[in-house]
């Protein structure tokens, strides 16, 4: 078997795919043809600034993605950050993230991925991601523990935010807010060291396989935010949402170090 992928998952008992499995199967085909279309060349357009940027591998990757999802899950609605949005006939929806970190896709690094979620009635919530270039596949939420390539990860034990790493991302204009820019400069002085990387989701799995602490960030929408928290709480991970000066910050990470991350953004 390819280790790369997330492993058998499929439920034979509902005649078709599980949501882990299809969840899987969507973020692994969007990014290998993301990262094919890379291969071939990319026109880059700007969204609201030179590093927020879009290509035709985003566009490409989200239709793939909604309509395989228009294939084996009809019913439910799809919210892409590319555009897609497919109205329900429930609560269950679809988050979608074709290429996180579109910035580090074109400048050729390989810390991006594609990302999904779906939520539903009682919380539910599943998440998966996949990094083509590195050919790691993470799925796991509140009823799959979190796995990686379809082992299960170790599940997180509380952590002290002052002996470990914090993941997080700040855009550059924003550090003349000083609404955003003081309870950043906190929570940042308050771990050992410091990342960013440009990858919400990427930072996510991370934690979720205990490589970082804790990761923050502030204004996430929501294909940023659910597939990572949905792969950090499947690791028993703890997720916070926190409002400072106006601004929504969302945590995640190791017991403990992420009350203490709460505690710093609060000052």
């Amino acid at each position: 078997m390819d280790t790369r992928h997330p492993g058998p998952l499929h439920d034979e008992s509902t005649g078709g795919m599980t949501d882990a499995d299809l969840a899987a199967r969507l973020v692994v085909d969007a990014g290998n043809l993301a990262r094919r279309l890379r291969e071939d060349g990319l026109d880059v357009r700007r969204k609201t600034s030179v590093s927020d940027v879009v290509t035709e591998a985003d566009d490409a990757a989200e239709r793939h993605i909604t309509a395989l999802l228009a294939e084996h899950r009809p019913s439910d609605g799809v919210l892409g950050e590319e555009g897609s949005l497919v109205t329900g006939d429930g609560e269950r929806r679809w988050v979608v993230d074709p290429v996180d970190g579109t910035y580090n896709f074109v400048s050729g690094s390989d810390y991006w991925c594609s990302a999904v979620a779906v939520t539903g009635g009682d919380d539910y919530l599943l998440g998966a991601v996949h990094r083509p270039v590195t050919g790691e596949t993470f799925v796991g939420g509140s009823d799959v523990p979190t796995r990686r390539n379809g082992v299960p990860v170790a599940r997180l034990a509380p952590g002290d935010l002052a002996a470990g790493s914090l993941a997080t991302y700040l855009h550059p204009p924003f550090f003349d807010d000083p609404h955003l820019a003081e309870p950043f400069h906190r929570v940042s002085r308050g771990a050992a060291t410091i990342r960013m990387l440009g990858s919400g989701s990427v930072d996510l799995a991370s934690v979720a396989c205990g490589i970082h602490t804790v990761w923050c960030q502030h204004s996430c929408p929501e294909w940023d935010w659910l597939p990572g928290r949905a792969l950090v709480e499947g690791a028993g991970g703890v997720c916070a949402t926190v409002e400072v000066n106006g601004y929504d910050w969302f945590v995640a990470g190791r017991p403990g170090a992420v009350e203490q991350a709460v505690v710093l953004l609060r000052g």
